[in-house]
């Protein structure tokens, strides 16, 4: 499986696509490439923002419809998890300067089944992270950071990360995909669904 993130600000405002954050894949299958699980992250800001309810503070909106500044402006963070043919079957939302790590864990109990690998790339580097992996029966393909000590990460299967890539740049034609122009969370969040399923339903 593959995975990643990316940004995604409001009209008016530039967003940046992030790397794709995990993958998992296996041996290839005759004819069915690889069993892969991954995420991407993709960062962006709404249209507006609005004023928060009354007795909330802004702080507590932001948190709550995934808004926040990061380096690429207010936005944002959206990661995907994909399956071995680049087709996304996960998403969850956080504010722009989270980091994607913490998403990992949730996403990986969501899938369908235990793939056989898991991809990401060095945003999801963390000996815990890949502990997880092992857990449930699957192998981590992530790199080690430059600081940290070497691990196993075979590169035919880091490779296969490119697949959630090519998913952003699809789910990215779309203008309410690449823009947030949504208020909420659930309204943004359901507008990537959308998009996710029209790109299942491609030949």
């Amino acid at each position: 499986m593959v995975a990643g993130c990316a940004a995604f600000h409001p009209l008016g405002e530039t967003g940046g696509v992030g790397t794709p954050a995990r993958t998992g894949s296996g041996p290839p299958r005759s004819g069915a490439g690889h069993d892969f699980s991954g995420w991407h992250e993709h960062q962006g800001s709404p249209q507006g923002g609005g004023s928060p309810k009354k007795g909330a503070s802004f702080e507590e909106r932001d948190h709550r419809e995934a808004l926040g500044r990061s380096r690429g402006g207010y936005g944002t963070k959206v990661c995907v998890i994909a399956d071995g043919h680049g087709k996304a079957i996960g998403f969850a939302l956080a504010p722009g300067q989270a980091h994607e790590l913490p998403l990992a864990p949730a996403m990986l109990d969501d899938l369908p089944s235990v793939p056989l690998w898991v991809v990401a790339d060095k945003g999801y580097a963390s000996d815990a992270f890949r502990e997880r992996i092992w857990d449930m029966g699957a192998r981590p393909a992530i790199p080690a950071k430059r600081r940290d000590a070497p691990v196993a990460c075979p590169k035919w299967a880091y490779r296969c990360r490119h697949l959630v890539e090519n998913l952003w740049a699809r789910l990215k034609e779309w203008r309410a995909v690449a823009t947030r122009y949504e208020k909420t969370a659930t309204s943004f969040l359901a507008v990537i669904h959308i998009a996710a399923a029209a790109d299942w339903i491609k030949p």
